[in-house]
């Protein structure tokens, strides 16, 4: 768009590309060679040791080209870029720099030597501070990966951007807007917002750039707004005061009684110390007492015989017995008689 600055600029012509970055050369540096020498140092892990020594050809190779000066140090572990004399770019040193954090973050060589390009930046988010818990951490780690790792590669779709997750850090390579997106959704994952949400935003506004209707209006009303429902954990307080208004009185309710005042009114204020050990005492054996009583009949109810169940047999039995000893007496009323019957014959 051409400037409306009121002072005339014939070079300022609609199809210049003013975000474009023109490349960097020699003949741009005006001021000759450095000054002063600039130089960075990247600690890497034991486990990078092997790889490092292996690609370190490719990556000298890259840097030689803008005449930075690098150096792999295996004794103590540690990466060093500096400049030379010839060098010519001042922000050679900067990209070098991001070169060599890259690889200390296991992103592989051949991926981190693009950030030697200007359209590329770089951005290492360090993500174990964000959340306490290890658990917790681990869980919301995961969810930037997703299943398969799809969350992941809808991300580095979506936003341009590649995206490395490794430890206690995510390593990024892209655009600033893309690299500013990333960012936003790592660290909203960590405060307990999911990726996907990201994900579909940034899917609608996509689509929204490709209508050249809405390109430039407000796209407020199409993005989703997600809100918490996590409202069940809250926790609840222990007392829950009674906060309604209450109707004004003049006089003041009465003092509620103290500790003390409660034991002087009951007597125990009084006590000597030794007589309340000795009623704590006495108490305590008389529960332990009780205690041993129960435990007694518990014990005791084990021996009990249990009662039989009245079966026929048992009923059987015992009309049986009472119609044997009616017979019984029948008979002896009928011996009875016949004796005083033959009696009375005799005489």
């Amino acid at each position: 768009m051409p400037s409306t600055h009121n002072t005339e600029k014939p070079w300022d012509t609609p199809d210049i590309d003013k975000w474009k970055i023109d490349k960097f050369n020699p003949e741009d540096n005006l001021t000759g060679p450095f000054s002063e020498e600039s130089s960075f140092i990247v600690l890497f892990p034991k486990y990078r040791e092997q790889y490092l020594r292996e690609a370190w050809p490719m990556v000298n190779r890259a840097l030689s080209k803008n005449h930075i000066f690098a150096e792999l140090d295996l004794v103590e572990g540690k990466m060093t870029v500096k400049t030379t004399r010839k060098t010519f770019d001042p922000v050679a040193i900067l990209d070098a720099r991001d070169l060599i954090k890259l690889l200390s973050r296991s992103v592989p060589a051949p991926q981190a030597i693009k950030i030697l390009e200007d359209e590329v930046a770089a951005d290492v988010i360090k993500i174990r501070n964000l959340v306490r818990n290890k658990e917790r951490f681990v869980k919301r780690r995961q969810r930037i990966l997703g299943p398969n790792g799809s969350t992941l590669k809808a991300l580095e779709l979506l936003t341009g951007c590649y995206i490395l997750v490794q430890g206690n850090t995510v390593s990024a390579m892209g655009s600033y807007k893309g690299l500013k997106e990333v960012r936003r959704v790592v660290e909203d994952c960590f405060a307990n917002i999911h990726p996907i949400y990201h994900v579909k935003e940034l899917m609608i506004k996509r689509e929204l750039e490709k209508d050249e209707q809405l390109k430039d209006e407000n796209w407020e009303r199409f993005l989703p707004h997600f809100k918490k429902r996590n409202l069940s954990k809250r926790r609840k307080p222990y007392k829950i005061n009674d906060k309604s208004k209450k109707p004004y009185t003049p006089i003041p309710p009465p003092q509620e009684p103290s500790k003390i005042d409660k034991q002087i009114e009951s007597g125990e204020y009084f006590i000597t110390k030794h007589a309340k050990e000795r009623a704590k005492k006495e108490q305590r054996e008389q529960v332990q007492r009780e205690k041993q009583i129960e435990k007694k009949k518990a014990r005791e109810s084990a021996y009990v015989a249990p009662k039989e169940a009245d079966n026929g047999k048992a009923k059987r039995k015992k009309k049986r017995k009472h119609e044997g000893s009616e017979s019984i007496a029948t008979n002896g009323a009928e011996t009875q008689k016949k004796s005083k019957r033959t009696h009375e014959t005799d005489t």
